[in-house]
């Protein structure tokens, strides 16, 4: 279990307690984080649940897989702290991960 916060484009804080080996898109579905749309449903087949990394967290999340950078490639404003929601496993290392939702998706 890990403690997680979506920070929603509106400034609205969801901390949520996140269960090891799900996803970060998954815990954002669960408690209706507006703005992660999750249209494949996790399988990496769009870029609806791009979120922006906390940059005090990137290093430890780690760069998106070669399938991951070309579904970015369809994201609305892309950075560098850039990665799919689905994409991101849940574990105790990851406890007080911080990841903000962009104002649209793609």
């Amino acid at each position: 279990m890990a403690n997680i916060s979506i920070i929603a484009f509106d400034g609205t804080r969801f901390d949520i307690a996140a269960a090891d080996g799900s996803t970060v898109m998954e815990n954002a579905v669960r408690n209706s984080v507006p703005g992660i749309d999750a249209e494949c449903g996790g399988a990496c087949a769009c870029a609806t649940c791009h979120v922006y990394v906390d940059d005090a967290w990137s290093e430890k999340v780690g760069q998106p897989s070669a399938m991951e950078e070309d579904m970015l490639d369809f994201a609305v404003d892309v950075r560098p702290t850039s990665r799919l929601s689905c994409q991101i496993k849940v574990s105790a290392s990851l406890e007080g991960l911080v990841v903000h939702v962009p104002e649209r998706q793609g």
